[in-house]
């Protein structure tokens, strides 16, 4: 795996490629020049030249060839470039021999160009990650400081415009941070005391402090970094299949050239000149040279076409199960809904002052940690209604809450708790009609009865249900998994048009109902929150974490979906099944280029130059082809 350090910035990774294509531009020259010469009758001098043109083309793979071969103790592709440029050498056939090192030079230059495209990302983010922040020292003075030497729970000060220095929370101060580093999204998020901050993202407009709460080496810059790494460096089945048949590959081509320098001659009568030349031309013919450039290259820039645009791959692996899902299993809270229930509806009983009762439901709410008492806080706050205070409550858990007003004792909670007959006798029964729409109702009563009910709803993501339609239009099936009772569960799936649904799934039910999928579908991925999902997760072919820069998402899916953005999904998916196609396409056109030339050479059709021409241009080809994947898929 490549790692990458401070000391090893953008631009040097960048000279290596540029070092590579002018080691092979000055080859060409000098190939070039030999040829011109060796018209002018100067044989000697063109040989000598075509000599110089094989050294300074060829130095790089050489060396990369005889480095590997020593570590592996196996032959590998670049020797056997190394064999054909010798042999075509010693035959007599200079010029084809250079030309043969300075086409696999222009590949070698063009393969490392591909990697160090996919490794931008991970630049750019080293880039991102200051060194140096503002200490808060103990008699409140400021010191710069490297990040390396503080450690969790300093305080540090962030001027506006700087980045963030570590991940820690605002311990003072409010103001706009560009996330844009984590989420991938331009408009900046407000935040106050609190609040969570990463490195990398950027302070716009107001000085705060903040507290550090992780070292700087576990940030989620840092996290991300490793995680584009090891997707880098894990390789497909497909690549692990091709380099194990490398070393065996290269081993019948050898056994294969050795046996034509001599059997032609004995049986079909050729001349001992075209049995070795022959040899030769099947030792360049068939070297696999574009079958092992045919994935590598489309994964890394698949990868890479992901990070850019917020969706990040674990490796080449998953990157592979994606293009063969069937069925998509989704969690609803927090995956196909925000997680973040609102007030729908606030209904009360005639003769009441609705504003009075908003006042004091708020008001006893306003002392309750449950997301829903949140939610009606925040309901009342947009009503511009001030809760009542000084209230006497008790939380009674699983049910309610009580308190001692100067109205009386108030109950506010589910039907068990407030009087089931009462509250479905309620205004005509609404609460029915409003749980049926999949809304959580909550009631109020006092001494006369309920007064009050407010219904509550998860609100799905506005991309939900476009994000379905694209996964079912590419042919994949869908189903959502909830906790939630049936009636919620039956009209959240309406509202998002998922295939089907399963109700009151706890987190182990999960995992057995994906795996009842995984026995009708075969593939089936699974997409969640990352944390009480990540059974599940595990479980699928294939999971996809709602990432929101959390650390359990980046540690427990195969996928991670940075923005948070449902539709990045089926974009995924298109980049799966495109990489897939690429893969193919490289593979196949490979293959046939190879038993074409080979098959050619037997009828001695082909010459050494065109042998050349044909199996290094096979090579640039598929190099080419795997960089489509750099580009935005529609």
């Amino acid at each position: 795996m490549t790692i990458y350090t401070r000391e090893q910035p953008e631009q040097n990774i960048d000279w290596s490629s540029r070092l590579e294509l002018i080691a092979a531009i000055l080859s060409g020259i000098f190939i070039l020049t030999a040829w011109i010469f060796s018209k002018n009758g100067t044989e000697t001098f063109s040989i000598t030249l075509y000599i110089v043109a094989f050294l300074i083309g060829g130095y790089a793979k050489a060396k990369e060839g005889i480095e590997e071969t020593i570590k592996n103790k196996e032959l590998n592709v670049e020797m056997l470039m190394i064999f054909a440029a010798i042999g075509s050498g010693i035959i007599g056939y200079w010029a084809e021999g250079a030309i043969l090192i300075f086409i696999f030079a222009i590949s070698g230059a063009l393969e490392t160009y591909t990697l160090n495209k996919s490794h931008k990302e991970i630049s750019s983010l080293m880039e991102m990650q200051p060194e140096e922040a503002w200490l808060i020292k103990e008699d409140g003075s400021e010191e710069k400081v490297s990040t390396s030497s503080l450690a969790p729970g300093a305080v540090l000060l962030v001027k506006p415009g700087e980045r963030i220095p570590v991940d820690g929370q605002v311990l003072s101060g409010i103001t706009s941070v560009d996330m844009s580093a984590i989420n991938g999204e331009s408009i900046p998020v407000t935040k106050s005391e609190n609040d969570e901050l990463f490195a990398g993202t950027v302070n716009l407009n107001g000085a705060i402090r903040m507290t550090m709460t992780k070292s700087s080496s576990e940030t989620l810059f840092q996290k991300i970094i490793a995680m584009v790494q090891n997707a880098q460096s894990e390789k497909s089945p497909s690549q692990q299949f091709i380099e194990r048949f490398e070393g065996s590959y290269v081993k019948i081509v050898l056994t294969a050239v050795l046996i034509m320098m001599f059997l032609p001659h004995f049986v079909f009568g050729w001349d001992w000149t075209t049995t070795f030349y022959r040899a030769i031309v099947l030792l360049v013919v068939a070297s696999p040279c574009a079958l092992m450039a045919a994935i590598m290259p489309a994964t890394l820039a698949a990868v890479s076409n992901g990070a850019r645009r917020g969706v990040l791959f674990k490796g080449g692996v998953h990157l592979e199960h994606l293009s063969s899902l069937n069925a998509f299993a989704f969690d609803k809270t927090g995956t196909l809904t925000t997680g973040k229930p609102i007030v729908m509806d606030f209904i009360v009983r005639e003769g009441t002052d609705p504003n009075k009762a908003l006042a004091l439901f708020a008001g006893i709410e306003s002392m309750s940690n449950h997301p829903l008492a949140k939610a009606i806080i925040l309901y009342a706050d947009q009503q511009q209604i001030t809760p009542e205070r000084n209230l006497h409550i008790e939380d009674v858990p699983g049910y309610g809450i009580k308190a001692e007003t100067d109205h009386g004792l108030i109950h506010i909670g589910n039907p068990k708790f407030v009087g089931t007959d009462l509250a479905e006798k309620f205004q005509d029964g609404i609460a029915a009609s409003l749980a049926n729409e999949g809304k959580t109702v909550i009631f109020m009563k006092d001494k006369n009865g309920i007064a009050a009910l407010a219904a509550l709803k998860d609100t799905l993501r506005k991309e939900a249900v476009s994000s379905i339609k694209a996964l079912q239009a590419l042919g994949i099936r869908t189903v959502m998994l909830t906790g939630d009772n049936e009636k919620t569960a039956l009209a959240i799936a309406d509202e998002v048009g998922v295939d089907s649904y399963v109700a009151e799934c706890l987190p182990q039910e999960k995992v057995m109902h994906l795996k009842k999928l995984l026995n009708e579908y075969k593939t089936v991925g699974m997409v969640g929150d990352g944390i009480n999902d990540a059974p599940a997760l595990a479980t699928a072919t294939s999971g996809i974490a709602m990432g929101e820069g959390t650390d359990v998402a980046l540690e427990t899916a195969d996928v991670v979906l940075m923005q948070n953005d449902l539709n990045r999904l089926s974009y995924a998916i298109k980049v799966s099944r495109k990489m897939q196609r690429i893969v193919k396409q490289n593979v196949f056109f490979s293959i046939a280029v190879i038993a074409i030339l080979i098959i050619s050479n037997f009828m001695q059709a082909v010459d050494l130059p065109l042998g050349v021409i044909g199996h290094e241009g096979s090579t640039i080809l598929v190099i080419l082809n795997g960089l489509r994947m750099l580009n935005k898929i529609e």
